[in-house]
């Protein structure tokens, strides 16, 4: 299939609102789907300050709304991205014992997962040492290159 046919339909995706389509033209098969958030995100907007005309006297302004709360601190360390774009599995095969679990200490260079890209496996190696503090990804979900898989501390 050549790159024309899948930039076309990339954009045939991203302008219908398709989840997902999958084409096969003899022995080549392509699936093309968009990742929709799982969580909505929020974000607070400043508080809007009514506009008055020229001329007129503004009110005495309300007392401050309180402070949002802080948001949970995020884990540190060393984090191991995604080399490519496909779909994630922490396992080698179904009912198999995941390669990686939080809490685990790691080696650099031992598996950590899986990532599926064009029916090809690609095994992750751990590019350092240390314990897995979180694993960012469910299984079996599509990532994107450089998106953080683990975070290694």
């Amino acid at each position: 299939m050549d790159l024309r046919k899948l930039k076309k339909l990339i954009d045939l995706v991203q302008e219908s609102g398709i989840g997902e389509i999958e084409i096969t033209e003899g022995e080549e098969k392509v699936r093309i789907s968009r990742q929709l958030a799982s969580q909505p995100m929020i974000m607070a907007a400043p508080a809007m300050q009514p506009m008055m005309a020229p001329g007129m006297m503004q009110a005495p302004q309300a007392a401050a709304a309180p402070a949002a709360p802080e948001a949970a601190p995020q884990p540190t360390g060393h984090q191991l991205k995604s080399p490519m774009v496909g779909t994630f599995y922490r396992a080698p095969s179904p009912g198999a014992p995941p390669f990686a679990e939080i809490g685990q200490s790691v080696s650099k260079g031992q598996t950590l997962c899986i990532i599926e890209a064009m029916k090809l496996l690609n095994e992750i190696e751990s590019d350092v040492a240390g314990t897995v503090k979180a694993i960012l990804v469910e299984n079996g979900q599509p990532v994107e290159y450089g998106q953080p898989l683990f975070l290694i501390e």
